[in-house]
Order: C-alpha cells, then structure tokens, then sequence
C-alpha cells in the first residue's frame, strides 16, 4: 500500500549542530516512517545562511536532490552552481559525487533529499579529511590509516601452543 505524505501534514524539527551554520529544518526520516527498505528521504528547510552537511561524498550510496522551494547554491567538484524551484540534482557514489549546499539567498530553500540505502556506506569528507561509516554514524580520521597486517606479526602467539606447529 503507498504510503502518502502531505506537505502540509508534515511537522519539521531542528536539526542540532554544535556549528550554528549547520542548524535547519527537517522531517522524521519519512523513509523510515513508510519502511522503506532501500531508501532514506526526507524534506530539509535551509535557511538563509545556512549549509548543508559538511561537503562530503558517498562511496556506496548515490543521492538525489530535488528543490521544492527557493534557490540555493550547490559546491561540487567542478565548482559551484545555483539551483532553483524544480531543479533536481544526482550524485553518484565516489569522488566525482561530492556534494554541499549553501542558502546564500534572503528565503528559506526547500528540499527533498533521496539516498539509496544499501546497508553501509562510508563517506569522506574531502576538506577535513575524517571518514563517516553510516548508517552508524562513526567518525574517523583518515591520518589514522594503518597496514593490513600492522599487529599480526606474532599471531601464533595468540593461538593455544598445542594448536599451533612449532609453537614453543
């Protein structure tokens, strides 16, 4: 059976960020309201002055935007671009679909923000260099990147001595 949301039956909360720039409006996760298995979407107000999650890029999830309301400038690996009523914008998983809004006009902006959901995904922040795994929400440095077998050296060691051939 659809699962039908009416804009006007719609309640938004403030998104809470320790970075005021960071605070706007948005819906419960409606995917998650309709059990959607495979999609994350809800409706987020951008206020004026206000940017999007830090600039950042999926490696296994692509997303969609598509602007409900006003206009606002989008940042992505070739530069920026302004993005009005209508506009809708992909970005695929990778590099090439690093992504960032900005209200940078005197009206709120209205979007509906569509992410395929297919299990964890990580995401790289290309400006402060930290990792993200979601839906876990996990923060990481990427200065903290270390070699596939670093410890494993005395893994006999950590195995019973009458297991392990010529363990002493």
């Amino acid at each position: 059976m659809p699962t039908i949301f009416h804009r006007n039956e719609l309640s938004f909360t403030i998104r809470e960020s320790p970075v005021e720039a960071y605070r706007w409006m948005t819906t419960p996760r409606l995917g998650k309201t309709a059990n959607s298995k495979s999609l994350n979407f809800d409706i987020r107000i951008l206020g004026p002055g206000k940017f999007s999650f830090p600039y950042h890029a999926h490696r296994a999830s692509e997303e969609l935007f598509m602007i409900l309301k006003g206009e606002v400038t989008l940042r992505m690996p070739e530069g920026f671009q302004v993005l009005k009523k209508g506009d809708v914008v992909f970005f695929e998983e990778g590099p090439s679909g690093a992504h960032q809004l900005y209200n940078r006009a005197e009206q709120d902006c209205e979007y509906l923000d569509i992410r395929a959901a297919h299990g964890i995904d990580i995401v790289d922040y290309p400006d402060t260099g930290k990792i993200a795994l979601l839906p876990s929400f996990e923060m990481f440095d990427q200065q903290a990147k270390t070699e596939y077998f670093k410890g494993e050296e005395n893994i006999a060691d950590r195995w019973p001595k009458n297991i392990v051939k010529g363990q002493k």
